[in-house]
């Protein structure tokens, strides 16, 4: 799902990476100390499944975890891909330097929505509401991050609508496999270490 350099135009990733330091300063305003080994921990989850590729066509597929993120980090999830995506980019040059702005914003939005998401589980009072909102909020974080891929490219010229549609068929099976690992995950940590995702007072 990383947009590499030279894809997308100029005014596009230097806007990006003006959105992308707005949403940065607003979410980690109010860090709290003890969030930061947290945040640390996920950032390396997210570094390492999204370095697994699968090619299909012109695009390729990966995990990125980033409803997972959304839901354990809440505010912070953006800056945690933030840096996850700038530390693939100078290591493995996978993605770009100059998208990083733009991947942020692919992949860190839909953490950031998805976190809301998860959060509904609260006002939800049946059996299963736990593993069934962090399933909707790891689908979620795929199906949304696949659409604004398909926006950029579009945005960048009509000779992307192609690989934009390839991209948007080509994520369906990781927003199932997502919402699959998400749903298990939120459940189990809800019975072992519930403070984990009923944390934050920001």
């Amino acid at each position: 799902m990383h947009i590499s350099d030279g894809v997308i135009t100029t005014s596009i990733w230097v806007g990006s990476y003006a959105v992308s330091a707005g949403i940065i300063a607003c979410t980690t305003r109010k860090t709290n100390p003890e969030d930061i080994p947290k945040t640390a921990v996920m950032t390396s989850v997210f570094f390492v499944a999204s370095l697994i590729h699968v090619p299909i066509g012109p695009t390729s597929v990966h995990l990125i975890l980033n409803g997972l993120i959304g839901m354990i980090l809440g505010p912070l999830a953006f800056v945690s891909i933030f840096l996850g995506l700038t530390l693939q980019a100078i290591l493995f040059q996978h993605g770009g330097l100059t998208t990083i702005g733009a991947n942020s914003l692919m992949m860190g939005l839909p953490a950031l929505i998805a976190y809301r998401i998860f959060d509904l589980h609260k006002k939800a009072h049946f059996k299963s509401s736990v593993a069934i909102f962090g399933a909707l909020a790891g689908a979620c974080g795929i199906l949304l991050g696949s659409v604004i891929l398909a926006i950029f490219l579009v945005t960048t010229g009509s000779e992307f609508i192609g690989v934009a549609k390839v991209a948007l068929l080509a994520h369906f099976p990781v927003i199932i496999v997502e919402a699959i690992i998400t749903g298990f995950i939120a459940s189990f940590i809800m019975k072992v270490k519930p403070e984990l995702l009923e944390r934050r007072k920001k």
